[in-house]
């Protein structure tokens, strides 16, 4: 790994601000204030011995009269790929990573956590710039019964707590075909299912398309203790989260691999948007630092080969449905962002904004139903020619 100097974070600079400014500017980008949650001494102190920030806030609800309140702790895991080269075999990799994500588990469960979320493809390389098959296919394993799921079941039985975990999976059945997928491990311990990626990047510096396919597992919710749980890889379409909304979740989850400045600028807005557009709480969290690779490799920007990747610049933060954001986690070092919620607010949102009540349904699908069609003709209204 190479050391970058990177700015911490966004909440670290606007700190530079007189007190006062800050409260108007805090208020303008981030929304209402969120508010401080307890966790134990024992929490903090194990952060501190594993090097590990801990950012932590709660999102205000109102009190209602006849429903009781739905409380729920998520945690967000974001790391770097640990002080080793990509160049190290396999096991040493998973090995190391498992004893991390074992150290932000427990650490989460003395914190309270009862839905926990690591970043996309969390035990492995985020590789597919390279376009090299090997050794990066053999990181894939079976979703259920692969040797992440397991490990993961038995921490989940242990801190009570819902798993999300994203890997390279590889379906034996259907021809050893490869896929970018969400496992959900409910608290007992128990597989519920997986979420395949449905949108596939194809920007100039990724070249996922070449490891696996889009996803065919839908727009899935998954009913768990804690309320029903969604996964969307797909943030920079707003139907693929709408879809999720339809569905009935409470929480949906982003897990990334986010690198470069033109996606930081995007990074985030788009899970802050989705969280106002189907009032829901959204949770996008990514990983951190850079990634050297053993061979040169091309972006398609016109650079020379190098092999090193862009940087992962961090910064996970969870968003109520009315827009309000927590902190976020720094874009430089590994961290654990708690925060607590009512699940509650979602159905107070949608009845102070509307959107939902408002959104027309019927009008789209129309469209919808035209625009897929190969004969589609757009609905252009154009300036007519003056009459001779």
């Amino acid at each position: 790994m190479c050391e970058i100097n990177e700015f911490p974070s966004v909440e670290k600079a606007l700190l530079q601000l007189p007190t006062g400014d800050y409260d108007v500017v805090h208020g303008s980008l981030c929304g209402k204030q969120t508010c401080e949650i307890e966790v134990t001494e024992e929490c903090k102190e194990l952060a501190q011995k594993y090097n590990l920030e801990l950012v932590t806030c709660g999102f205000k609800c109102r009190e209602e009269q006849l429903r009781c309140p739905r409380v729920v702790r998520v945690g967000l895991f974001q790391h770097k790929l640990l002080p080793f080269p990509t160049t190290t075999p396999i096991q040493e990799i998973k090995y190391a990573l498992f004893k991390f994500a074992n150290k932000a588990i427990r650490i989460a469960g003395r914190g309270g956590v009862n839905i926990f979320c690591f970043a996309e493809t969390w035990n492995m390389p985020h590789a597919f710039c390279t376009r090299e098959k090997n050794p990066w296919c053999e990181f894939s394993e079976n979703a259920q019964f692969g040797p992440t799921t397991k490990m993961l079941q038995e921490l989940a039985k242990v801190h009570n707590m819902v798993i999300i975990s994203p890997i390279l999976e590889r379906d034996e059945v259907m021809g050893d075909s490869i896929w970018n997928t969400a496992v959900v491990i409910d608290n007992l311990g128990n597989y519920i299912g997986k979420h395949r990626k449905n949108h596939i990047s194809s920007a100039e510096n990724s070249c996922e398309s070449i490891y696996y396919s889009e996803g065919n597992t839908g727009h899935p919710v998954f009913e768990t203790e804690f309320g029903k749980i969604s996964i969307c890889y797909g943030r920079h379409h707003p139907i693929n989260w709408m879809m999720f909304g339809l569905n009935g979740a409470d929480i949906v989850f982003n897990p990334s691999a986010a690198a470069g400045a033109e996606s930081e600028t995007l990074w985030h807005i788009e899970a802050r948007n989705a969280a106002i557009a189907n009032s829901y709480f959204t949770c996008a969290l990514n990983r951190v630092g850079v990634e050297i690779f053993g061979n040169e490799y091309t972006s398609g920007d016109g650079k020379p080969p190098h092999k090193e990747s862009n940087y992962f610049y961090g910064s996970s933060y969870v968003t109520a449905p009315n827009g309000t954001r927590s902190p976020g986690l720094s874009r430089t070092t590994n961290g654990l962002l708690i925060a607590e919620m009512d699940l509650n607010s979602n159905r107070q949102v949608r009845d102070e904004w509307g959107f939902l009540a408002s959104q027309r349904l019927d009008m789209y699908k129309s469209l919808f139903a035209k625009a897929g069609s190969i004969n589609y003709v757009p609905q252009i209204i154009r300036k007519m020619d003056k009459q001779k």
